[in-house]
């Protein structure tokens, strides 16, 4: 039994023979506009030729006679050529229009298989000039834009179910056990609950930040502040911390009263963002340094640290939210694996850029935060 043609099948014979259609169209008007003007203009012109052949005496039946045969034999060569031309155009056009058909009709295919969730497919080149394959290219990026969105999707929730999981279940335990009458509802028992719900608030509060900052509606209320400020203020907010760790946290100020405009609280959330990186990724005896610095139209603030260092392959992810370069580790340390996509978030909403380098596993690290510099008024 023959397989009746499709909806996508017919679509694409239409715009293949409307193709056909407009350049058959194109051509015939231009064979009719040729053949009129050389009606309008060729005998004419002809005409005047023959009279001056023989000026004084010109033999009438010898002109009649001669534009006769100028007649037939401009018709029939130019009839015979727009017949060839016009058969070559045809043959042509009919092959350009397969070819562009044949590539919009993979690149609909391709889209329809996008639609229904096969992010990895791909157009290939079809060799039909800049415009069908920067179409072809953009296509690809596009696909391959979907494919990784859709990875991270998955990845995202399964690491926010497992930062989920392990405080509810906690609480769940204790609730349970309370209820059975076999765990107390003492103050130690209290204070751990709070814990619990405390990292799932600021959890939630995270995954909001960063969504709010994607999608640009990060509250920000800007003022002038110092890189000095800034500095001094996450250092002494860590420095318990640090201490309790056995790692040393230095300053250097090079700033020379070098101001931003942004807002205090986000920036120093970023800097505190990445000390605390700092610290989970460094062992006592390890040594962080926070530098201010004020170049040119840039402010720069940096936390270098001395310890676990970052593998290359693990630094284009490091700011995406839940990724970890050593997840069981990280967890341990009671990381979400989102501290550095909100560091990003904040420091775009500021318009600036932050980036991370390494020489490598156990050499350390360098965070650089890069911002609009605002000489003090």
């Amino acid at each position: 039994m023959a397989r009746r043609p499709t909806r996508r099948t017919r679509l694409g014979t239409r715009l293949g023979t409307r193709l056909l259609l407009g350049v058959a169209l194109a051509l015939g008007a231009g064979a009719v506009a040729a053949w009129l003007i050389a009606l309008l203009v060729g005998p004419a012109i002809f005409h005047e030729h023959m009279l001056m052949v023989e000026t004084h005496h010109p033999d009438p039946e010898v002109v009649a006679h001669a534009e006769d045969a100028f007649d037939h034999t401009w018709q029939l060569s130019l009839s015979l050529a727009l017949f060839v031309a016009g058969m070559t155009s045809i043959l042509v056009s009919a092959f350009l229009a397969r070819s562009i058909t044949s590539t919009l009709t993979r690149v609909r295919h391709a889209a329809s298989r996008v639609a229904d969730g096969d992010y990895g497919v791909q157009v290939p080149e079809a060799g039909m000039g800049a415009e069908l394959e920067d179409m072809a290219s953009a296509f690809n990026r596009m696909s391959d834009e979907l494919a990784e969105t859709e990875l991270t999707r998955r990845r995202l929730l399964s690491d926010l179910s497992h930062e989920m999981r392990t405080p509810v279940a906690t609480v769940d335990a204790y609730l349970e056990g309370m209820a059975d009458g076999v765990v107390e509802a003492d103050a130690a028992t209290v204070t751990m609950l709070r814990e619990q719900t405390e990292r799932l608030r600021r959890l939630a509060e995270d995954i909001s930040l960063v969504s709010s900052a994607e999608e640009h509606r990060l509250g920000i209320q800007p003022e002038q502040v110092s890189l000095t400020e800034l500095m001094d203020g996450a250092a002494a907010q860590a420095r318990a911390s640090f201490a309790a760790a056995g790692v040393a946290l230095e300053t250097e100020d090079s700033s020379a009263g070098a101001q931003v405009t942004g807002d205090r609280d986000r920036l120093s959330q970023a800097l505190t963002n990445l000390l605390d990186n700092a610290l989970r990724h460094t062992a006592e005896g390890d040594r962080v340094i926070l530098r201010a610095a004020g170049a040119q139209e840039v402010a720069v603030l940096e936390v270098e640290d001395t310890g676990d260092g970052v593998d290359q392959q693990h630094i284009p992810h490091l700011f995406e939210r839940f990724y970890r370069v050593d997840a069981a580790r990280d967890r341990a340390h009671g990381g979400s694996g989102i501290g550095l996509a909100i560091v990003r978030s904040i420091v775009e909403a500021h318009q600036g850029s932050v980036r991370v380098t390494s020489p490598g596993p156990g050499q350390g690290a360098s965070f650089v935060i890069e911002l609009p510099l605002s000489r003090p008024r």
